[in-house]
């Protein structure tokens, strides 16, 4: 049973944004902190960036520090991905996942589906 559906993926060009969006039932947004990953083919789950339960703190991958921004809106229990500045190399399957804390290595307790992110040269 899918627990959070990302929406907002699609096809950019360099340099292009575009924001991510990750809706969750409240009993599950409410409690846990909230984290993006991405994969690409043939490629690991890699953590680009995470926000705690209150979004008081985040965290971003080296790759994301700078270009993207994780927030989280509690009258939505939607958390989003502001991404700039993209290049090729974003290009992936975006996933969100909730857990009790953030973590940059995969050990969320619930995942979305996925988003495909295509960036253009």
């Amino acid at each position: 049973q899918v627990q959070l559906v990302e929406s907002g993926g699609g096809l950019v060009q360099a340099g292009g944004s575009l924001r991510l969006s990750c809706a969750a039932p409240e009993r599950i947004f409410g409690r846990n902190a909230m984290a993006w990953f991405r994969q690409s083919p043939g490629k690991e789950r890699e953590f680009v960036a995470a926000i705690t339960r209150s979004g008081g703190t985040t965290d971003y991958s080296a790759s994301a520090r700078g270009r993207f921004t994780i927030t989280r809106d509690k009258a939505k229990n939607t958390v989003y991905l502001q991404m700039d500045s993209l290049k090729p190399k974003d290009t992936a399957v975006y996933y969100c996942a909730a857990g009790w804390l953030i973590n940059r290595s995969p050990e969320y307790d619930y995942w979305g589906q996925g988003t495909q992110v295509t960036v253009s040269s």
